[in-house]
C-alpha cells in the first residue's frame, strides 16, 4: 500500500522500494471548471546541486523544450495540454543509476502557462497530486496530495528527489510562487529568458 505523505514528510526509497532504481513521477490535477480560458499546466524537473541548491547547468532543466538529461537520468515525458482524464496529467522519468554525481537533488515543479494573461493560479486548480512509482512494476511507492489555496501562487515545486547518505529519498514539498515560471526558474538558478 503506497504511502500518503503530509507537507514536509520524506521516504527512504531504499527501504520502501529496495533495488529500484528506476522511477516515474506522476503529477496530475483538475482545473476548475470555468468559461474563460483553457488551463494549460505544465511539469518539470530541475537537476540541483545540494550545496547550491541550483542547477549547475541550464541543461539540468528538463521540461517540454529540453525533455532528457544528458546523462539519461531524467525524461520528461510528453505534455498534457487540458489536464483531463484521469490519473497522472504529466510524468517525468527518473534512473538513479545514472544521475550524475554532481546531481544529488530533483525538484519537480509545475506551472501555468500563460497565468497572468489568463488570470489564472492554482486556487482555481483542484485535486493536485504528486506521487512516485516503481516504473517496472507500476506500483505507487508515495503520494503527496496538496490540499493548500494557492490563491495567487502561478507555479509550485510538488516535491522532491533527494540524496541522503547515499539513498534517494522522496519530500512532498507543496512550496508556491507566485511568479511562475521565471520565479521558479530563477529560484534554481536558470535563466527563463
Amino acid at each position: 500500500m503506497a504511502i500518503s505523505l503530509a507537507k514536509g514528510a520524506n521516504v527512504n526509497l531504499a527501504k520502501e522500494a529496495p533495488g529500484v532504481f528506476k522511477f516515474k513521477i506522476g503529477l496530475g490535477w483538475d482545473a476548475r471548471a470555468t468559461d474563460g480560458e483553457k488551463f494549460d499546466l505544465d511539469a518539470s524537473a530541475f537537476g540541483l546541486n545540494a550545496a547550491t541548491g541550483k542547477v549547475n547547468t541550464e541543461k539540468d532543466f528538463i521540461f517540454y523544450g529540453e525533455k532528457v538529461h544528458a546523462s539519461g537520468a531524467i525524461t520528461y515525458n510528453g505534455d498534457n495540454r487540458t489536464g483531463e482524464g484521469e490519473g497522472d496529467d504529466e510524468t517525468i522519468s527518473i534512473d538513479t543509476s545514472k544521475m550524475p554525481a554532481d546531481i544529488q537533488k530533483v525538484a519537480f515543479t509545475c506551472t501555468i502557462d500563460m497565468a497572468v494573461e489568463r488570470r489564472q493560479n492554482f486556487g482555481m486548480v483542484n485535486n493536485a497530486y504528486i506521487r512516485i512509482v516503481d516504473e517496472n512494476t507500476d506500483t505507487e511507492i508515495a503520494r503527496f496530495d496538496l490540499s493548500e489555496d494557492f490563491s495567487v501562487e502561478t507555479a509550485l515545486i510538488f516535491g522532491e528527489l533527494y540524496l541522503h547518505n547515499g539513498e534517494w529519498k522522496f519530500k512532498a514539498i507543496g512550496q508556491g510562487f507566485a511568479s511562475g515560471l521565471a520565479g521558479i526558474c530563477g529560484n534554481f538558478g536558470v535563466d527563463a529568458a
